[in-house]
């Protein structure tokens, strides 16, 4: 083992050598907004107290203390796939509690081969077992936001009587001229908020008890048969499946059926936001020439007696609404739920510590983990990691010869309140946030969409107090000369804006704006604080980060030789594609409306519905044995000041074969088609729906001039930015270099995940985001878990020996590792025993002890902090030279944006005599690579781009810092509009 740390800081070295050109030109002030990032002290840190008490359960939840299991779930792919097991086994109730639900989304990729596991279809099949679904959503307002929540109750509660869908809250407009300017001036998801009267806001969200209903439903919550529950960040709708590599770029000319995201599921809000979903499958954004905007987030799987909590919320939830609403407006359609669990359940048990008390003086946020009676012995997986995979059993023998694992220690926390829940306010989810904050040793880890907060009651209009909680324990490391380290990962753009200077963009400007305040302007920001508190270099405590990732859109010569050869667009062709899905589900609402008795038909069905053949009876999960495939490694190469130059090492090795990267694998990755394709097939034929007679259509004509080209372009190259990921020079692309270079794509990785992780010990996961909107309880619904493994791995922090948390420990390395690229690239069909619930493999997969691990292992060394303070710098100042992304930190005023970007791109939304004018002038789409500034030409550009590791850039502290309102100079925001926004 001495060995091989030798050789991870050799590896180290060689990459700090090599990236020396590009972090040596930073400014030297120590103002706010300039701050530097020297490396943090080495001092030990003390243990800390728990003093405050919020009532009879700890952080004042309406739960208390329980027990279970709990299994993370990093993106989509594997988050839905576990969800689709678990919807697929379900014997009794689903519940289901959701921001947004779209009952057209496919639960494992690609499409064409997996019509089965679209949700409506799934939710269908349970109901038609007998199994009792009910669904709460966010009723919206329509002019505000797309979600077309009554779309998803007619089309669930059409297909099966089963199922039974509630809205709420209801949006009851006031004041006849209100509403007749409202009509006269709104227009669907194109006005803004901020724009609004203050009477015409209030009328347009409605009031209930002198409350205005400004705020959502928020939770994302999945309960299969009482026992097994799904939460965390994703809701179950269009835009969030995504996987570990999140390709951004998804054409597929040689082979429709390789679609992976269908219809408006392949969104980019930047360019189009989504519109009309009803009518799913028509999505404007090209994807010949528009990039996706991939989906970073967190959930997770839990079962054991925390589930208990789960239920009583949503039965509480379900039982609040029907009495407010549905008694009355529907009477017998709808019921309660009962309380009382199946009577093959166990009985209910608390779980941990009945007798205990609640409060902080016998009870800390989380325990000391010297009571932990038996460790978890670490499985060494570098067998795996070496590649050597053949026994097929060494897992589960491995897990078998483990000594008994315990429990974790487990308590669901909320915001709820009179509006949401009928229940005084309950913030138990921002008491968890400050006093986890407040009590941490060593470092703390934030990942979430928004982060907005206060640092004292003057910093008006925001209330929470996290903000405070931040500085306070910065404050108290700095006097005790701890080391202690705060990293916030959050997204680039808040919102969905592509130009951020348009009138379209002045939300997310007030949102941006709120956020700087938070971070480091103002005038009682966190860095500010701590700058009067002494503390020369805030960055030594507590930094900034965002993701930003690139692809290449195979738009090669296959894709024009098989439109002239169909007589038919790609695009059109692709639409064609879309639309036989959305006609099958239709057939299938119609059959069922058909079915149903005259009185049922008319109170309350899908109008107009349709159906479609389901199928049931298909094999359920069939996964791969999970782990990773690959090699050794380090970082591959060095950073130039001007241009990259190759050679800080050599690249991870192993794992590139054919059948990881190359053109033998279908879909991504290779223009290979799939084996079983034959002209004239269709997406699994099983829901072919109302197909019949189409032999002629785009889509047929396409793929039967497409079957007759060979093309050997990829697909998508994210895997060139992971682990093991193959040389960009050597991904093959079937067309001329000035085609190619027009293909790179490039746009921010939105961070929608909602957890912290402190000290490798305890984790909060759920949806609550870090703004007013989910912390102060009487705003927006949220619910979340707060999770402590008492099941221990020998790990390191700041180079001394450390008992860190099974849980809290891998997922925080897994994200590290994830963000720097340390994990290999992930196929979307590639199933491993991480994508199956709880249930049915417990503990997550993960490779202890590899090289790539041990990069990561200690959040505190120097070695670390390096490796991941030079990569975000290195990233940052690659796709600032390739990309002209913004925000950037060389943006500070609105003139510099028109400079550095507005100059450069066509932006979304101009008209088109307006962008042909661009076109002329040198101009190129947005998110591409500007040419004319790459002499040395596409292999200029492949130079750059291969250097780039993982998706993780440095948040622009000092974009429009020179602007003096950076929403809108002269602009008031009213008091309900600042709610809106925090």
């Amino acid at each position: 083992m001495g060995f091989l740390r030798d050789k991870l800081k050799q590896k180290l070295e060689e990459v700090t050598a090599g990236v020396g050109g590009l972090l040596n030109q930073d400014n030297n002030d120590n103002t706010a907004a300039n701050y530097q990032y020297p490396q943090a002290g080495d001092d030990e840190v003390p243990e800390t107290s728990y003093p405050h008490q919020y009532g009879a359960n700890r952080f004042g939840s309406f739960a208390p203390e329980s027990s279970g299991d709990v299994k993370w779930h990093v993106d989509g792919a594997s988050y839905f796939w576990a969800v689709s097991i678990a919807l697929e086994q379900a014997k009794e109730s689903i519940y289901i509690l959701d921001w947004w639900l779209s009952p057209e989304l496919y639960l494992r990729r690609p499409p064409a081969k997996n019509e089965q596991y679209r949700l409506d279809r799934m939710l269908r099949n349970a109901a038609e077992r007998g199994v009792k679904v009910h669904i709460i959503v966010y009723k919206e307002v329509e002019q505000a936001l797309t979600l077309n929540s009554q779309h998803t109750r007619k089309a669930l509660e059409g297909l099966h009587k089963n199922i039974q869908v509630f809205r709420h809250p209801d949006h009851i407009p006031r004041g006849r001229d209100v509403l007749a300017d409202l009509r006269s001036k709104v227009q669907m998801g194109t006005f803004s908020l901020a724009k609004l009267p203050q009477d015409t806001l209030t009328a347009l969200y409605g009031t209930k008890d002198d409350v205005t209903l400004f705020w959502a439903h928020h939770e994302k919550l999945c309960v299969v048969d009482r026992k097994l529950a799904f939460m965390g960040g994703l809701d179950m709708c269009f835009g969030r499946w995504d996987t570990n590599s999140h390709p951004i770029a998804d054409a597929h000319p040689s082979n429709l059926n390789d679609i992976i995201f269908p219809g408006q599921d392949y969104n980019n809000a930047r360019v189009y936001d989504f519109e009309d979903v009803s009518n799913w499958e028509q999505n404007k954004l090209d994807r010949t020439k528009n990039s996706r905007m991939g989906w970073s987030d967190i959930s997770i799987s839990l079962q054991g007696h925390i589930v208990d909590s789960l239920v009583d919320h949503f039965i509480d939830r379900w039982a609040f609404i029907w009495n407010e609403k549905y008694k009355e407006k529907d009477p017998g359609k709808y019921a309660l739920i009962s309380a009382n669990a199946p009577q093959q359940e166990q009985p209910r048990d608390r779980g941990y510590g009945e007798s205990r008390d609640r409060g902080y003086g016998d009870n800390p946020p989380y325990p000391d983990f010297g009571e932990f009676e038996t460790p978890f012995h670490l499985r060494q997986h570098a067998r795996r990691f070496l590649g050597d995979t053949d026994d097929e059993d060494h897992d589960d023998r491995r897990r078998s010869s483990e000594r008994p694992r315990h429990s974790m220690k487990v308590q669901v926390v909320r915001s709820c309140s009179q509006w949401s829940g009928g229940h005084d306010t309950e913030r138990s989810i921002a008491n968890a946030y400050i006093e986890i904050i407040s009590n941490a040793k060593h470092f703390i880890y934030i990942e979430n969409q928004f982060f907005i907060t206060a640092t004292s009651p003057a910093h008006k209009p925001v209330e929470n107090m996290i903000g405070k909680a931040i500085v306070d324990r910065i404050i108290r490391a700095h006097r005790a000369g701890e080391k202690f380290v705060i990293f916030v990962m959050m997204p680039a753009v808040p919102a969905f804006a592509g130009d951020l200077q348009s009138d379209g963009a002045l939300g997310t400007r007030a949102i941006m704006e709120f956020q700087y305040f938070s971070i480091n302007r103002g005038g009682n920001s966190i860095i500010e604080c701590l700058l009067k508190e002494g503390i020369e270099n805030p960055a030594d405590y507590i930094r900034f980060y965002n993701l930003r990732n690139y692809d290449r859109i195979n738009t090669s010569a296959a894709m024009a030789q098989a439109a002239k050869d169909a007589g038919v667009s790609y695009e059109g062709a692709r639409k064609d594609y879309d639309d036989m899905f959305e006609r099958a589900i239709d057939d299938d609402r119609n059959q069922y409306e058909g079915s149903r008795d005259p009185y049922e038909r008319n109170r309350g069905g899908y109008e107009g519905g349709r159906s479609y053949e389901g199928e049931r009876g298909y094999g359920g999960y069939e996964g791969g044995r999970g782990g990773y495939e690959g090699g050794r490694g380090g970082y591959e190469r060095g950073y130039d000041d001007h241009r990259p130059e190759r050679g800080y090492g050599d690249r991870y090795e192993g794992g590139r074969g054919d059948d990881l990267y190359g053109r033998r694998q279908s879909g991504y990755g290779g223009g290979h088609r799939d084996e079983n394709y034959r002209p004239g097939s269709r997406p699994d034929s099983r829901y072919e729906g109302s197909q019949g007679g189409r032999q002629h259509s785009q889509y047929e004509r396409y793929q039967e001039a497409a079957s007759k080209i060979t093309d050997s372009t990829w697909d998508t190259i994210s895997s060139c930015y992971m682990l093991n990921g193959p040389d960009l020079h050597s991904v093959p692309w079937n067309g001329s270099p000035e085609s190619e270079i027009d293909a790179f794509v490039c746009e921010e990785l939105y961070v929608h995940s909602k957890v912290l992780i402190a000290d490798d010990r305890v984790v909060i996961c759920g949806s609550a985001n870090l703004n007013d909107r989910s912390q102060m309880g009487d705003h927006d619904s949220e619910i979340a878990v707060i999770i402590q493994d008492k099941n221990r791995v020998h790990s390191f922090m700041n180079g001394s020996p450390y008992r860190a948390s099974a849980f809290g420990s891998s997922l925080r390395r897994y994200l590290f590792r994830k963000h720097l690229g340390l994990i290999p690239h992930q196929r979307w069909d590639a199933a491993n025993n991480n994508w199956t619930p709880v249930n049915q493999h417990s503990v997550n997969e993960y490779d202890w002890g590899s090289p790539a691990d041990q990069l990561v292992e200690d959040p505190l060394s120097d070695d670390f902090l390096a490796l991941w303070y030079k990569t975000a710098k290195a990233n940052t100042k690659i796709f600032r030279k390739v990309f002209h992304a913004v925000p950037d930190d060389t943006v500070r005023t609105w003139e510099d944006y028109d400079k550095f970007f507005s100059e450069k791109f066509v932006l979304p939304g101009t008209e088109a005599k307006l962008a042909e004018e661009g076109y002329k002038k040198g101009k190129v789409d947005y998110g591409h690579v500007v040419k004319d500034e790459f002499p040395g030409g596409v292999e200029e550009v492949k130079e750059w781009l291969g250097r780039i590791r993982g998706t993780l850039v440095e948040m622009p502290l000092n974009f429009l810092i020179d602007v003096d309102d950076l929403a809108k100079e002269g602009l008031s925001f009213n008091n309900l509009t600042n709610k809106l926004y925090t």
